[in-house]
């Protein structure tokens, strides 16, 4: 009996030294608290844009980065200005060497015409008509003219074309004046002509040719036997 109280008593201390040790080793629990989830303020890097692309940021555009090279303004030109018009350098270079060479009064007239009327002979003739005719030798630039016979304007205003075509006289006895009168330069001057005349049996009578600056005449005499 008392083996089994003594047994007894050793169990239940045993029981009490376990449980005070156990009781001491147990920390109180702490309940976890659930932390906000943090707002991440870093701001985030766009990837960079091409070199050629300008970006926008609401209505202002960014500055546009000087390379530090600058084009010129103008135009380089080997002749130190510009043209708008080719023409007017090629007209600006004759007229430059033009300057520069003395011009015989023939070619001066040839240029400008001749400023004074010109006389190309009288010529005798039995024929009872002739046939008179007239171009523009050089360009077609809508040069006029106008025929007088002993003063009397048989053809008014006559366009010079590039090809011959004139009028049918009848010769009065004597003196037959004829009388081209330039009535304007065309659009290149000066006015430019080419006449023939030929009698009524196909003979040629006279031909030349003018250069006349407005209101100046070419006149040719055609006798009648």
């Amino acid at each position: 009996m008392k083996l089994y109280l003594s047994f007894l008593i050793l169990f239940t201390t045993t029981l009490s030294l376990s449980a005070q040790i156990d009781s001491q080793n147990k920390s109180k629990a702490i309940p976890a608290v659930e932390s906000k989830k943090e707002i991440d303020n870093t701001p985030k890097i766009e990837p960079s844009q091409p070199n050629n692309a300008t970006p926008n940021f609401g209505s202002f555009n960014t500055p546009k980065i000087s390379t530090g090279v600058e084009l010129p303004k103008k135009q380089f030109s080997l002749f130190g200005e510009e043209f708008g018009n080719p023409g007017e350098l090629y007209e600006k270079q004759v007229n430059k060497n033009l300057a520069s060479v003395k011009l015989s009064p023939q070619e001066v007239e040839q240029l400008n015409g001749s400023l004074t009327d010109q006389y190309f002979g009288d010529f005798k003739s039995n024929a009872q008509s002739v046939n008179i005719s007239y171009r523009d030798f050089g360009v077609v630039d809508g040069d006029l003219i106008q025929v007088l016979v002993n003063d009397d304007v048989v053809q008014a205003r006559v366009f010079l074309s590039g090809g011959f075509r004139g009028f049918k006289l009848d010769l009065q006895k004597g003196f037959n004046k004829i009388d081209f009168l330039a009535l304007n330069q065309g659009e290149s001057g000066p006015n430019t002509a080419e006449f023939r005349v030929v009698d009524d049996q196909g003979k040629f009578i006279s031909a030349n040719q003018w250069n006349l600056a407005t209101g100046v005449k070419a006149t040719i005499i055609v006798v009648k036997e």
